[in-house]
């Protein structure tokens, strides 16, 4: 039986001091903590599974190199995404992307539907959102996908991106918005 707690055990702001250190076990830890997040995140935002790919490393580069300038608040979690956002809308602005961006599923999380019509309509739903959510402006995409995908407070959100709380809830809310306007919401109601 091994001595002491498990890496896996051990919380973020531990492992962020180890890695500090260049200890490779906890960044190795780190990384796989949150690499689902970030990608989810990154895949919202650019819409290619290789371009989220390219992102995410970009992104836990820079985070790792920069961890002297992490200070703690708001958590690993909340600071790796924030990277993460930020690397995927400048690598859309370079690649001037407007692929749409699935809201409901990444390609590695496919899961089998036992019902072929509901299938086809959940299909037909998740190209919908990606069309709807490509139509918005990066701005509100970001801000969306931070809120819906990354699961950040407002608060965090304001703080990711130097505004007050109430622009990220008009942002959200004019995201909202725009989605419900682009969507067919007579012929959705009939996934529930």
């Amino acid at each position: 039986m091994p001595d002491g707690p498990t890496i896996a055990s051990i919380p973020d702001e531990l492992l962020v001091r180890r890695a500090r250190d260049e200890d490779p076990a906890a960044r190795e830890e780190l990384f796989l903590r949150h690499r689902d997040d970030a990608y989810r995140a990154a895949y919202r935002l650019l819409g290619d599974e290789q371009d989220a790919l390219d992102a995410v490393q970009d992104s836990l580069l820079k985070a790792f190199r920069r961890l002297d300038e992490f200070d703690g608040r708001g958590g690993f979690r909340f600071w790796l995404l924030r990277i993460v956002v930020n690397t995927a809308l400048d690598q859309g602005r370079r690649r001037k992307r407007s692929k749409a961006v699935p809201l409901e599923a990444d390609p590695t999380s496919a899961t089998p539907d036992d019902d072929p019509s509901r299938g086809l309509a959940r299909a037909d739903l998740r190209r919908s959102l990606d069309e709807a959510l490509a139509n918005l402006s990066p701005t509100l995409r970001a801000t969306f996908v931070m809120f819906a995908e990354a699961g950040l407070t407002y608060r965090e959100i304001a703080e990711a991106q130097g505004v007050p709380i109430g622009t990220v809830m008009s942002r959200i809310n004019a995201a909202r918005r725009k989605l419900q306007e682009s969507l067919d919401w007579d012929r959705l109601k009939g996934l529930d």
